[in-house]
């Protein structure tokens, strides 16, 4: 099972990876709907790992 820290560094790596790679994101400076899906992702995966983290404290 993927723990939500995991998650989240998978999330920010596929953000962080398609906005180098991707010409529309990268070069034209303007975000493509792949990154602001994988955006989302991670926006999400940050705010489970929040409730995980306030959830055990």
């Amino acid at each position: 099972m993927t723990t939500p820290e995991d998650a989240l560094q998978q999330s920010r790596a596929a953000y962080e990876e398609h906005a180098r790679t991707c010409r529309q994101c990268h070069f034209d400076r303007s975000p493509c709907a792949v990154s602001k899906l994988l955006l989302r992702a991670y926006n999400n995966a940050r705010r489970a790992q929040s409730r995980a983290g306030s959830a055990v404290g």
